[in-house]
């Protein structure tokens, strides 16, 4: 296989070389979902077509063996190319589950100040973000001092992220009122 030819299936479904086949199938069902064709907003037809194939690929342990190997030779030739940080869709896509995360915590402190946490799979549920991509995100959100761990485990907002959710929020509104300003009308 050519290197132009090859696809990184762990970057496709955005998991470890090292991610267990239970969560290569929770991943693919999560994509899978987000990106069917039939979806209006966030279907892409080729981006399913890549998703299904690395799952049926990565899931059967046999043909996963075979790929590894093809996948270590073009890691030790192409080291940047499994860096999921160089694809600017990622990038996007990262910033609006952090913005997400932010969100959901700001309104749980606001509606209970005596219980303001969210435990790791409420946040889960709620973000719609699979585990194995949401701790990366609370680990982030957690160093820049946006979040922290309460006495009882539970994730809550701190003052800093209150106001980076309402910085989010302001330019969240002015983007959707920004058509009514210029005249145009919103589909």
């Amino acid at each position: 296989m050519e290197p132009s030819e090859f696809k990184d299936y762990y970057e496709i479904l955005e998991i470890s070389p090292n991610a267990n086949s239970d969560t290569v199938d929770r991943i693919f069902r999560f994509l899978a979902q987000r990106y069917h064709p039939d979806i209006q907003g966030t279907g892409n037809q080729q981006r399913f077509v890549d998703i299904v194939k690395a799952h049926e690929t990565l899931r059967n342990p046999e043909t996963r063996a075979q790929y590894d190997i093809e996948y270590r030779k073009y890691v030790s030739r192409n080291p940047l190319q499994s860096d999921s940080s160089q694809n600017p869709e990622t990038l996007f896509e990262d910033s609006e589950i952090q913005e997400k995360v932010l969100s959901l915590l700001h309104a749980k402190r606001r509606r209970n100040m005596n219980n303001p946490g969210l435990g790791n799979l409420e946040l889960e549920r709620l973000s719609g973000c699979p585990r194995e991509l949401l701790e990366f995100h609370l680990w982030y959100l957690k160093e820049k001092g946006l979040i922290s761990r309460l006495d009882n485990g539970l994730m809550s907002i701190t003052a800093n992220g209150v106001d980076r959710s309402n910085q989010s929020a302001k330019r969240s509104r002015a983007a959707t009122h920004l058509p009514d300003f210029l005249g145009l009308a919103m589909a």
